[in-house]
């Protein structure tokens, strides 16, 4: 009976050699890791002993060492679960110098705990401890930087090996990343041959991660090739970037491509909302005597209504009524917003021009935050019937619809970077809108408040009309 298959040759050294595309990195991965782990070991013992020398000379020793002894095997556990010791922080020096702080103290605050437990009138020096902790601290940041320079030269700039193989698809671009040609080659993903695959594992040995571009008919035999080379394999598929797609998972026997996400979470959202609740409630109560003032000053002009409010989309793409001081006469006031103001427009009053030129216009907008319509910071809402230059919003980009995903704010990064007025052409939406994006990908309430102190140096802006 004839086997199936052919034997397998065996290749000549130069052949074997020529086919390992990269040198492998793991164990020199293991001995940065190491050498990260002494270096936080060495950094905590030296910071609690130099602060039990300098606050009792060498009788300061043995206690400074019981408290490091302490803190070791805990900090050791949180650094190994929060990626002190892992690829990125290989790869990015101050991220594994956060995760280490961050792992510290949590095992200060831990060691304080049960010692308070245990030995609720034990005689220790706070000062010794918490000044050993903080100089430990400072001593791994600064061990950590230092051993960047071992990373670079047992790791290279990628701490691992990344693979583009390229079969006939779309170039994708990999900074670091090894590129080789499947042709060249002579790699095919023939599931029927075993001496193609044998040929396509020697290629992969030592890899860590490889992307396969190829055509889509090519796509499904790749896949399941890199399933079984033990190896972090991608295919690329730009119908993902088409949909904008963030992740994926399997149902049954179907594939779903997640698309969109709320971009905060529970807590971030009600970080965001006590902010906004405790800042707009403090600034209507310190600002009442202005908006008081204001509103006097627009109804003695012409006997109007003191407020403007217009329809706004919100999040969720949701209507809202958006609150302003009324800043134009009332028979030309523009419910829809279909003209923008100009500078030399008519429809402003006398008092409208300088509550617009100084953004007095939008503090009612602080009553759209209580409400919980608005935020402090986010997307400025835009009328359904705004223009840029001869378009609307949405014809111009239809990622205008994402910004939505957020409640609007008071102020945005959009426009503290001075994207702000009207929209004569369409670029002025563009800027806006990357601006807008770019807030939604990374919220913090630490960008908030910068923002916030941002907007205060654009509240008067010639572009305000």
């Amino acid at each position: 009976m004839n086997a199936p298959f052919a034997a397998s040759p065996l290749l000549e050294r130069t052949e074997f050699d020529s086919l390992l595309v990269a040198p492998s990195r793991e164990r020199r991965r293991l001995q940065c890791y190491l050498a990260l782990v002494l270096a936080d070991i060495l950094a905590i013992f030296t910071g609690f002993s130099a602060m039990g020398y300098l606050l009792a000379g060498t009788d300061g020793f043995a206690p400074s060492l019981v408290h490091a002894q302490l803190i070791l095997p805990i900090y050791l556990t949180l650094a190994l679960y929060n990626g002190a010791y892992s690829t990125t922080s290989l790869q990015q020096g101050w991220t594994g110098v956060f995760r280490a702080l961050v792992a510290i103290a949590i095992s200060v605050v831990v060691v304080v705990f049960v010692q308070f437990l245990i030995r609720p009138n034990a005689d220790v020096s706070r000062m010794g401890f918490n000044g050993g902790a903080i100089l430990a601290m400072c001593v791994i940041a600064w061990l950590r930087l230092q051993l960047r320079s071992l990373v670079r030269w047992r790791c290279g700039e990628n701490v691992l090996n990344e693979l583009i193989i390229d079969d006939g698809g779309p170039r994708v671009e990999l900074r670091g990343a090894i590129r080789i040609s499947a042709a060249a080659m002579g790699l095919r993903p023939n599931l029927n041959d075993p001496n193609a695959l044998d040929r396509i594992g020697l290629v992969l040995r030592n890899i860590d991660r490889v992307v396969v571009s190829c055509p889509s008919g090519r796509r499904a035999e790749w896949a399941m090739m890199l399933k079984g080379a033990n190896v972090d394999g991608e295919v690329l598929d730009d119908e993902v970037a088409r949909l904008g797609a963030q992740g994926a998972r399997v149902v049954g026997k179907h594939g779903l491509l997640l698309v969109s996400a709320g971009p905060l979470g529970l807590r971030e959202r009600a970080i965001k909302r006590l902010f906004d609740v405790a800042f707009a409630g403090t600034a209507i109560l310190v600002l009442s005597p202005l908006l008081i003032t204001v509103a006097l000053a627009i109804k003695l002009q012409d006997g109007g209504s003191v407020f403007f409010n217009q329809r706004r989309m919100g999040r969720g793409n949701r209507f809202f009524n958006m609150y302003k001081f009324r800043s134009m006469s009332e028979a030309l006031c523009d419910s829809d917003g279909n003209v923008s103001a100009s500078r030399d427009d008519q429809r402003i009053t006398r008092v409208g021009r300088f509550i617009r030129k100084t953004s007095i216009d939008e503090l009612p907008q602080l009553f759209n935050v209580l409400l919980g319509d608005m935020s402090l910071v986010g997307p400025r809402p835009h009328a359904t019937g705004s223009l840029a230059g001869d378009k609307l919003f949405w014809e111009v980009d239809l990622r205008y619809w994402q910004r939505h995903s957020l409640k609007p704010g008071l102020s945005g990064l959009a426009q503290v970077r001075g994207f702000r007025g009207a929209t004569d052409h369409e670029s002025d939406l563009v800027n806006r809108l990357q601006a807008d994006l770019e807030y939604l990908e990374g919220w913090t309430i630490m960008r908030d408040i910068q923002i916030i102190f941002l907007t205060m140096r654009v509240l008067v802006h010639d572009r305000a009309f």
